[in-house]
């Protein structure tokens, strides 16, 4: 990456980690995961809110990645794994970092603007989650629970994009990703546990140390339980590749847990990026079930009425170009067409 960039560029590429796509698909597998439930039965996942929901992940873990060093460049300074981060370096000024966080969160608020308001509403809120993320390893020895609540916001968004509504699916589908979170941040951590200490910062990493094995096996159990009952409540239950995909997604977080030398931080960061393929798994599981699932009347997705319909950008149009003069009128008074990347 950074060869094929001018070299002033080098700087922000290292800051918003664009050579290290892996935690760009740990935020968007729970995304992927969460529209392939909301498809229609026999259907597959809309292939343009796919694309849109990537160019997202893209944007928001760049800007994740950019708070994070903002708040944590002088912790960065005393970890071997970090110090040479462009803010703990010097390479790049806070300021600089800020101007490149307010691009990517423009280019993050676009693509949420291109969705329906209930979806717009729904990014909007996990705001004061991934802002906060950085600063929960200096309160808590659990900031992977914090990290878990904020990466995962997708699996909500994108049911919400394509129904415009929430559904008792997504509590289990939230909290499965919540425990697969714990589980390879927690293998994550332990590349620094013995930096951390020193610096005073907390993790999973220290507060488990050698029942980390133990409580991987839990929230490993947990995540494939929960994703099974999330997978039940979208009417999967009855397809056996479902099935079968959650034996193997369970079989590859057991490996990791059985093979990981947390003494290691070359195996725990080999490990941590292998997690790259249980999303895939997962995420092909659930296209290939929705394929199979018998199309039933009742199981229709419903035509969204009024603002429901409305996207970001449409009701931004319509302030723009009203009279202001005139009357306001109730938004599902003025017809507007659904966004033309959904159903």
């Amino acid at each position: 990456m950074d060869r094929l960039l001018p070299s002033w560029a080098v700087p922000y590429s290292q800051l918003a980690r664009w050579d290290r796509p892996i935690g760009t698909w740990l935020l968007l597998w729970p995304c992927l995961w969460s529209i392939g439930f909301a498809a229609p039965a026999g259907a597959l996942p809309d292939l343009p809110l796919c694309l849109l929901f990537t160019t997202g992940a893209i944007a928001m873990r760049g800007a994740g990645c950019t708070v994070n060093d903002l708040w944590d460049r002088d912790f960065d300074r005393q970890v071997e794994r970090t110090r040479h981060r462009p803010l703990a370096a010097g390479t790049l000024r806070p300021a600089q970092a800020v101007g490149f966080l307010g691009v990517q969160l423009s280019v993050a608020l676009g693509v949420l603007l291109a969705m329906p308001l209930p979806a717009v509403a729904c990014g909007l809120a996990a705001t004061p989650l991934w802002v906060g993320y950085p600063l929960a390893k200096r309160f808590t020895d659990w900031p992977q629970a914090v990290l878990g609540l904020a990466i995962n916001w997708g699996a909500l968004l994108g049911w919400v994009a394509v129904h415009g509504a929430v559904d008792p699916v997504l509590m289990p589908l939230y909290g499965g990703a919540f425990l697969w979170t714990l589980h390879y941040d927690t293998i994550y951590a332990h590349q620094d546990a013995r930096d951390d200490a020193k610096a005073g910062v907390r993790s999973t990493a220290l507060r488990l140390a050698g029942e980390t094995s133990d409580y991987l096996r839990k929230f490993d159990a947990g995540a494939v339980a929960l994703l099974a009952a999330a997978g039940g409540l979208a009417g999967l239950a009855s397809q056996p590749v479902f099935w079968a995909g959650l034996a193997a997604a369970y079989a590859h977080l057991e490996w990791q847990r059985r093979t990981a030398d947390f003494s290691s931080p070359a195996a725990c960061l080999r490990l941590f990026r292998s997690n790259r393929d249980f999303g895939a798994i997962v995420c092909i599981t659930i296209v290939l079930a929705k394929l199979l699932q018998q199309r039933r009347a009742e199981e229709e997705i419903p035509e969204r009425d009024g603002w429901r319909r409305l996207t970001g950008y449409q009701l931004l149009g319509g302030l723009l170009v009203s009279d202001p003069g005139a009357r306001a009128r109730p938004l599902s008074a003025a017809p507007c067409q659904p966004p033309w990347f959904l159903p």
